[in-house]
């Protein structure tokens, strides 16, 4: 009778014991399965911290822990709990070490994340520059088809300027107005607000920005072929592009962030038109915050450069060459070379990978 009751109290712990088993079980499901998405886009971050602020990988950092500390002390053997233990230590890791290299910061903005934004800006940008060419062709055949379409688009006071210094035996005199430093200043001023026009007219969607690029591409090929009307097509490519190179270039590089942007809100695909527009406004901003420099290049190359007419053609041809092959090099190619097939990288280890 007396082991009888023994057996029957074991079978009753035992009972208990895999009762209990189970819902531990059940609950560290609920668990990983509550918290899987967010620790996805977590591992996404440690993998580039150069993706997010600091602050939101401070707060990255606090939500790991916090939910590590909940599994230590509920599932202490579990996988999952070795699993948030590595992503804490990789996020503690990051932080500390961004703290030590501020600068590196900078670097890696340029070297990693700007080839990554434009191998991901490819449709764009493609978009960008066959607007500005077509734009560019039609400013040289209204130009070759209507003698009066340079005053139309220039205006009167600027083509008969250039006509008097074209008499004058001085057609690039425009460049030689006014003193280097005033001219940098208002030009550089001119130039990075058309380029700040023209992301933000992506806003009325991306029609906004190709206007913009459309009226520069018309512009261009008009005057372009105003002076090749006058036989000085040679003269006016190796002064203007020179400068035009960078600048012509950064406005067809801002038109793709243009673009993006109004693609982010017309267009949210499976997001919500909330956050496909901050995601591309995002993407946008950093081509934006990228072009600036080269913005400010190009108004300091047509202050202080451009003018002296008397540097030989050889230099300026090779300088002109030069530049686009670093917009060439830097916005097509360096992007591929970085992120082009074959060349992405992932996280090992990931929830799904390990079955966790």
């Amino acid at each position: 009778m007396q082991n009888n009751s023994v057996k029957k109290w074991t079978e009753r712990l035992r009972f208990t014991h895999e009762t209990a088993s189970t819902r531990a079980n059940m609950k560290e499901i609920v668990f990983i399965r509550k918290n899987i998405d967010k620790w996805k886009e977590i591992e996404k971050t440690a993998d580039d911290p150069t993706s997010v602020s600091p602050d939101q990988m401070a707060s990255n950092y606090t939500e790991v822990v916090a939910d590590l500390s909940f599994a230590q002390t509920h599932y202490p053997d579990s996988k999952i709990t070795t699993y948030l233990n590595v992503l804490a230590s990789s996020i503690h890791n990051q932080i500390y070490t961004n703290k030590r290299e501020k600068w590196k910061r900078i670097r890696t903005f340029f070297t990693e994340e700007m080839p990554r934004t434009m191998y991901e800006s490819r449709p764009e940008l493609l978009a960008s520059f066959i607007i500005f060419v077509v734009s560019l062709a039609i400013g040289i055949i209204s130009t070759i088809g209507n003698p009066d379409f340079p005053r139309a688009i220039l205006g009167d006071y600027y083509v008969d300027m250039t006509l008097r210094n074209i008499e004058n035996g001085v057609p690039m005199d425009v460049y030689n107005s006014d003193n280097e430093a005033s001219m940098f200043v208002a030009i550089g001023y001119n130039n990075v607000w058309v380029d700040i026009i023209t992301f933000v007219m992506g806003l009325f969607t991306a029609m906004g920005t190709g206007l913009i690029i459309f009226v520069n591409g018309v512009m261009v090929g008009c005057f372009t072929t105003f002076f090749a009307q006058h036989s000085l097509l040679m003269e006016s490519s190796l002064s203007i592009w020179m400068h035009g190179t960078l600048e012509m270039s950064a406005m067809v590089v801002v038109g793709a962030a243009g673009i993006i942007l109004g693609n982010g809100w017309m267009f949210p695909g499976t997001y919500s038109r909330a956050h496909s527009f901050r995601m591309a406004a995002k993407r946008g901003l950093k081509i934006l915050i990228c072009i600036l420099p080269i913005t400010l290049t190009a108004a300091y190359i047509e202050s202080y450069i451009t003018r002296h007419d008397e540097i030989l053609n050889v230099v300026r041809a090779a300088f002109i060459l030069a530049c686009a092959a670093f917009i060439v090099w830097y916005f097509i190619i360096y992007p591929w070379m970085k992120c082009g097939r074959g060349r992405q990288t992932k996280n090992d280890f990931s929830v799904e990978e390990n079955k966790v």
